[in-house]
């Protein structure tokens, strides 16, 4: 029978692959594990936010509702805005109504959010003060969405200094540190139940075709060749999960977790929140395998 053991979980960036974070964290606590501190970088830290404030479960209902919804009008895409091409005030909304306004230094548990401070280039930990704010500025992806401001520093996303924040947590008192890393190394995926809707998908797709094109026009970035060019949104998502996948190796060596959870990044694209459901259950099966493979088990009663 397993012991309860005190965790340090430490939730990388992914975008939409950070939802396999909610399964991992289903996994630790199936098993028994108590999380005692948590900190995030962009994903993670929304979703290591939401777990520390009980607001975890909501979010996840409201998530995977997005196959049943009109997934767009909760980004609100626009060509509009000078710092970023996402407004989504009613995802940002949302996100509000379950934090409320609860402080960090309220939580029950210790938590960090990594941002980046993009005027000075220097690797911020958000320990204190509003939740809303330290989520809001980790997951500001640079060019997709715009930049948040707390007191002095103009804040972005913390995948761009440290995509798997192992570091503040070395002084945190727990049996063991987990760290999951969703830009791993490209598998076959498992055969899970899938629950996508292809006609909704479908729409889903050509809309995003739709705006891609727009923003392709409005930069001039069209050539002769349609079908081989990258639009502006594709090039800033791949470039950014290329740097995160070769920095979290650089960081990861550097602070070596006593279990390293490996979710590959072609579990899904960046954009494909609607496809949560599967998302959360492949978090939730690599899970189980890095679990069962990790060498305290063997001590375990």
């Amino acid at each position: 029978m397993l012991m309860s053991k005190t965790v340090s979980l430490v939730l990388g960036c992914g975008a939409a692959r950070g939802l396999a974070h909610i399964g991992v964290i289903n996994v630790l606590r199936e098993r028994g594990y108590q999380i005692n501190s948590i900190s995030g970088t962009s994903m993670g830290a929304l979703v290591g936010g939401l777990y520390a404030a009980d607001g975890l479960d909501e979010y996840t209902e409201f998530v995977r509702s997005f196959k049943k919804v009109d997934f767009f009008k909760y980004l609100n895409l626009s060509m509009f805005t000078s710092s970023g091409v996402i407004k989504g005030d009613l995802i940002l909304n949302t996100l509000k109504s379950i934090i409320g306004n609860v402080n960090i230094e309220e939580l029950p548990i210790p938590y960090t959010a990594v941002a980046t401070d993009i005027n000075r280039g220097k690797e911020v930990w958000l320990q204190e003060g509003r939740l809303y704010d330290a989520i809001r500025a980790s997951i500001a992806i640079p060019g997709v969405f715009s930049p948040h401001k707390i007191g002095q520093r103009l804040l972005v996303d913390g995948g761009i200094v440290n995509p798997v924040p192992v570091m503040p947590l070395l002084d945190r008192e727990a049996d063991i540190v987990i760290a999951v890393d969703v830009n791993g190394a490209q598998a076959e995926m498992p055969a899970l139940e899938n629950h996508k809707e292809p006609k909704q998908l479908a729409e889903y797709q050509q809309k995003i075709e739709s705006f891609l094109q727009a923003m392709q026009k409005r930069f001039n970035l069209e050539g002769a060749n349609t079908e081989q060019q990258l639009s502006v949104t594709d090039v800033l998502l791949k470039s950014f999960t290329t740097m995160q996948s070769s920095l979290a190796r650089y960081k990861l060596a550097a602070n070596q977790p006593d279990v390293l959870i490996s979710i590959p990044r072609n579990v899904c694209e960046a954009h494909e929140f609607y496809r949560a459901d599967e998302i959360i259950k492949s978090g939730a099966w690599w899970a189980e395998r890095a679990l069962e493979t990790a060498h305290f088990n063997n001590n375990e009663d």
